[in-house]
């Protein structure tokens, strides 16, 4: 399960690599929250959850009751103590749970009250203030906010999708809160990869065009990440075709008004999940098919794992965590 590979990248001699470790469960993980070098939460199918509290050496895996036969796609965790859980799914299975004792009971706060709608991820910009996008409800994407903690969420005026868009439940990172007030979340679907930005908490949106693949319903921006409110990385591509480099990265300077496909190597496929490394000033990507390093604002791309995995969560430049199919939780090594 480890796999080294030591390159000369962007002049600087560099090897990392994920470490497995044993997390205790079979479900499919897409949800990863890391809140420090030794507490960190996923979650997956069943309606599990995990919790490590020494960094991964024992990971705890359980159910939320009641939620059994929910897919737990996106975990965010405010502190050991703190963890907000959304599941996904057509009306009332896409829901949001929270927990403020680490996990010994859990408190439904939102069933999506509407049939046709599909929850897709939720952020937070600080302990009480997020958000939760949702995919298109009679033509228009679903944006809540809420300001106390998800006592209450309230819907914003939504920006209109194009014929068959949607979002892609696929890590957690479609959606992206920043700062005080920016967010930003991305899309795909057939003639649509696009990036949506708001500067006042979901109140009001601009949109942008992105270079990745769009020609199919499986394709698309999959994940963003930011360094700062300027500068930022879009990955995807399309996940019925995981070797596929195609079209499946795009960077932006301006905060995401514009988007441009890098000249220089792609991920080696497609790209569920990516990161930005502070203190390295590096980006991390990962999919299915592997997982890929830059350190040139994601002009080019270099493979250092082949192990597959859904999600990332960093909370510095050497520590980090993937989870992924199967139960697969690692640690990072840089």
């Amino acid at each position: 399960m480890k796999l080294v590979l030591m390159s000369l990248f962007a002049g600087v001699a560099c090897a990392q690599t994920w470490v497995a470790q044993h997390s205790g469960t079979t479900a499919s993980l897409r949800g990863l929250s890391a809140v420090s070098a030794r507490v960190v939460w996923a979650s997956g199918t069943g309606g599990t959850y995990l919790k490590t509290t020494d960094g991964g050496a024992t990971w705890t895996a359980a159910q939320v009751p009641g939620a059994e036969t929910l897919d737990f796609r996106d975990i965010q965790a405010v502190d050991e103590q703190t963890v907000y859980l959304l599941s996904i799914g057509s009306g009332d299975k896409s829901r949001i749970y929270k927990t403020s004792d680490g996990g010994r009971q859990w408190k439904l706060q939102l069933t999506n009250p509407d049939p046709k709608g599909f929850f897709d991820a939720l952020a937070f910009w600080d302990a009480t203030h997020g958000t939760v996008v949702g995919d298109p409800v009679d033509g228009h994407f679903v944006v809540l906010t809420t300001s106390d903690g998800g006592g209450h969420w309230e819907p914003r005026t939504a920006p209109r999708a194009l014929p068959n868009e949607g979002a892609f439940a696929a890590s957690g990172t479609c959606l992206v809160a920043m700062g005080k007030r920016d967010a930003w979340f991305a899309t795909g679907g057939p003639h649509a990869a696009r990036v949506f930005h708001s500067r006042d908490r979901g109140a009001n949106w601009t949109i942008a065009p992105t270079p990745i693949r769009n020609d199919g319903a499986a394709a698309g921006v999959f994940s963003l990440a930011f360094s700062d409110s300027l500068h930022g990385v879009a990955v995807g591509g399309d996940y019925t075709k995981p070797d596929s480099a195609e079209r499946n990265v795009a960077v932006t300077s301006d905060g995401g008004r514009t988007w441009t496909e890098p000249v220089g190597a792609h991920p080696k496929g497609f790209r569920s999940a990516v990161a930005f490394l502070t203190g390295r000033k590096v980006w991390i990507a990962t999919g299915t098919s592997g997982s890929d390093i830059s350190s040139d604002d994601g002009k080019s791309w270099k493979p250092f794992d082949g192990g597959a995995y859904n999600a990332l969560s960093f909370v510095s430049s050497k520590v980090g965590w993937a989870a992924g199919p199967s139960g697969r939780v690692a640690a990072f090594q840089p």
